[in-house]
């Protein structure tokens, strides 16, 4: 299993982002993916999940409204596009699946809301 994070960068608030992650290594379309961030000093937190049937999608109240995850079966890929951005969505972004059991995560990519 390998998952690989793009699109993260530095933006002012207000902003907007579109994160990817790229999956292989096991059959995407069939397995619910997740986002989750970790900002310095606090412990990771689920951001949103995307589930593999029909698609129905699971936000943290912290990011409804403003967040969208989507999925591309064909391609293996999940976004996460990110508006109205605050500088507390700064964190390192992280993405998810648990396969067999195990928990998978990519390297991460570094989203900063800043002025």
């Amino acid at each position: 299993v390998q998952l690989v994070e793009s699109g993260g960068g530095l933006v002012q608030p207000g902003g907007s982002l579109r994160l990817s992650c790229a999956a292989s290594g096991f059959t995407f379309s069939i397995y619910v993916m997740n986002w989750y961030r970790q900002a310095p000093g606090k412990e990771r937190e689920l951001v949103v999940t995307i589930f593999s049937a029909g698609g129905s999608t699971n936000y943290a109240d912290s990011v409804k409204g403003r967040f969208t995850i989507s999925r591309d079966n064909a391609k293996g890929t999940v976004y996460l596009q990110m508006n109205s951005l605050k500088p507390e969505d700064t964190a390192m972004y992280y993405c998810n699946v648990r396969f067999r059991g195990n928990d998978y995560w990519g390297q991460g990519t570094q989203v900063t809301v800043s002025s």
